[in-house]
């Protein structure tokens, strides 16, 4: 098993019976979504692992190679044409890292959910719809899809039973929306079941997005 990254871990309960990688955006690091265990209306759910990994440190090239944290690096605002495959496909192995340390404690693919906002979404994704078992859930906010012309090939078969929340903001400034529902619609024709909101804000996280988190929660999780 590979090097696990730094990590943050919040536990609902003793024994938990359910993990939850949580990757965070460009620039920021696993405290950022931590106080969002505390925002889910979690109540009658099995005990939850929370892990927020802190992303390697490396130049941005958009930000004039300013070292920050990052999954991967961003060539140019286009965020398609020209795409960071090396950066991508090292924290795919980082992920998949994560998942097969939850496994080896015991707790099924089937109960492990991948999520993740803006650069963290399109990590989930990454690892997700490659991944060779069915996950519990890939929960995706304010990304897309990385790599996205790879997709059909790379895409595993099982991964297809996995249920994904996608949402997005529809003044994001960052990642414009329209770049989202492109992605929304090629999960679709890949045969991916997604649940798919947006919300009236930028990039970022709403009370009525975080609401909608915990209904998904409770619903891939019943």
């Amino acid at each position: 098993m590979s090097q696990l990254l730094e990590h943050i871990v919040v536990d609902t309960a003793p024994h938990p019976a359910v993990s939850v990688i949580w990757l965070h955006g460009l620039g920021a690091d696993g405290n950022d979504f931590v106080p969002i265990v505390r925002e889910l209306d979690l109540a009658g759910l099995p005990g939850i692992r929370f892990i927020f990994p802190h992303a390697p440190a490396m130049p941005v090239t958009i930000n004039g190679g300013y070292v920050m944290r990052a999954w991967y690096d961003i060539l140019g605002a286009d965020l398609v044409r020209r795409e960071d495959e090396g950066g991508l496909r090292t924290s795919q192995r980082m992920v998949e890292a994560f998942i097969e340390r939850e496994k080896a404690r015991g707790i099924p693919a089937g109960r492990i959910i991948l999520a993740g906002f803006s650069q963290g979404c399109a990590m989930t994704l990454q690892a997700g719809m490659r991944h060779p078992e069915k996950l519990g859930g890939m929960l995706c906010l304010s990304g897309y899809v990385p790599l996205a012309d790879k997709a059909l090939a790379e895409r595993s078969p099982q991964s297809l039973a996995t249920p994904v929340f996608m949402c997005h903001g529809t003044h994001d400034g960052v990642i414009p929306v329209a770049r989202a529902t492109s992605s929304r619609d090629l999960l679709r024709e890949l045969g991916y079941e997604v649940e798919w909101h947006e919300y009236p804000m930028q990039h970022s996280v709403c009370a009525e997005e975080v609401r909608d988190i915990g209904n998904w929660f409770r619903k891939v999780l019943a």
